[in-house]
């Protein structure tokens, strides 16, 4: 029996995170209170940016972005700044300028390391210009890659402001800003 591809319709009637990859429906496990808290500051920055800008979308965790790539159909990704068009009751088409993915506990072994680059590889097939790479569970930094040297990060540590040029002229957020006071 064949297998059936999983589609948009499908993607709108499941009930938790997911995506669309390699035809299938996959689910995202919840995250914890560092991660949701990170996600939080720096939607709430871009936010910001935004409404300065006036240049396009900043969007929370869970909106789903609907792509056209041989291996998937979707982007969930914790935060992202989109500048498609505007907005309807929809999910979005096209990948955003700028993605961010904030790392979980399952994001740390080798295997998860393949799924993360290959994801990033999809976003800027997808167009996608920054795909922040943020963890703040282990060494507490933030990769920025970019779709023009998308295999050499740039690192920013605490004490440091990480930016996401050229998808975000002008914006850049403190580092520390993502971990609660001490």
């Amino acid at each position: 029996m064949a297998r059936r591809e999983a589609t948009v319709e499908d993607l709108r009637r499941v009930r938790d995170k997911a995506e669309i990859v390699k035809g299938e429906l996959v689910i995202m496990t919840p995250a914890g209170g560092l991660h949701g808290y990170a996600v939080g500051r720096i939607y709430a920055n871009l936010l910001g940016y935004e409404q300065r800008t006036k240049r396009g979308y900043a969007l929370p965790d869970n909106v789903g972005f609907v792509v056209n790539l041989p291996n998937r159909g979707s982007f969930s990704p914790d935060v992202a700044f989109w500048t498609g068009g505007p907005l309807t009751r929809k999910f979005p088409e096209g990948a955003p300028i700028f993605a961010v993915e904030v790392r979980g506990d399952e994001d740390y072994a080798p295997e998860a390391e393949r799924r993360i680059g290959a994801k990033r590889a999809d976003y800027f097939a997808a167009g996608t210009l920054v795909v922040w790479d943020v963890d703040v569970l282990e060494e507490h930094v933030v990769r920025v890659y970019r779709a023009t040297d998308p295999e050499n990060p740039v690192f920013y540590r605490r004490g440091e402001h990480a930016e996401a040029e050229p998808a975000l002229p002008g914006w850049s957020m403190p580092v520390d800003d993502l971990f609660p006071a001490a």
